[in-house]
């Protein structure tokens, strides 16, 4: 029986082994030949950036951490699993299984598509990472207001600074702060 036109399918991974097993998948595929069975492996990650000690970092953020795509002709013309495909990808070390047990279903158009606009929007330009939302009690741990406690009024992730109401000698006094010069009540 031939194979179906591949598909995608969520995979999932030991945590913190998705790089590697997307790396020995696309390797190994070739090794035994299965170049035309097992199309693509992704691992959808996203640019966040954040700022520590007053530097701005840019790191790559797993979008479903424990989990990768494979884009495989699982099932043949008939709708049965194609073994060769099941067991290449099953036995990858690493690899914990399919999602959905032993008839996994295929993600639709519409959902790798959406999956695959977050990742373009997202290696375009990196998203702030945000800890911090109005109305959370603060402490500042660094500056003239070490030991200060106070309210977050407004969050600015572009600049990584918050705006906090400290109470001082019994006045609210606004305070501009960035993210790594406090920690949460």
């Amino acid at each position: 029986m031939a194979p179906l036109q591949a598909q995608w399918f969520v995979v999932q991974t030991l945590s913190g082994q998705e790089f590697k097993v997307r790396d020995s998948l696309l390797k190994r595929r070739v090794i035994e030949g299965l170049e035309e069975r097992v199309v693509d492996v992704q691992v959808p990650t996203e640019k966040v950036s954040e700022v520590r000690q007053g530097r701005r970092i840019t790191l790559n953020r797993k979008f479903f951490p424990g989990y990768l795509l494979v884009q495989a002709s699982l099932y043949d013309d008939a709708g049965k699993i194609d073994q060769a495909v099941w067991y290449f990808i099953r036995q990858t070390q690493g690899v914990i299984g399919f999602l959905g047990g032993e008839k996994p279903a295929p993600l639709s158009p519409e959902e790798i598509e959406a999956i695959f606009v977050q990742t373009t929007e997202g290696a375009e330009a990196p998203k702030p990472k945000v800890d911090f939302e109005v109305g959370e009690t603060v402490t500042i741990k660094n500056g003239a207001f070490e030991n200060f406690e106070g309210v977050i009024e407004s969050v600015d992730p572009e600049r990584g600074r918050l705006r906090l109401s400290v109470t001082i000698f019994g006045r609210s006094t606004p305070v501009e702060v960035e993210y790594w010069q406090v920690e949460r009540g």
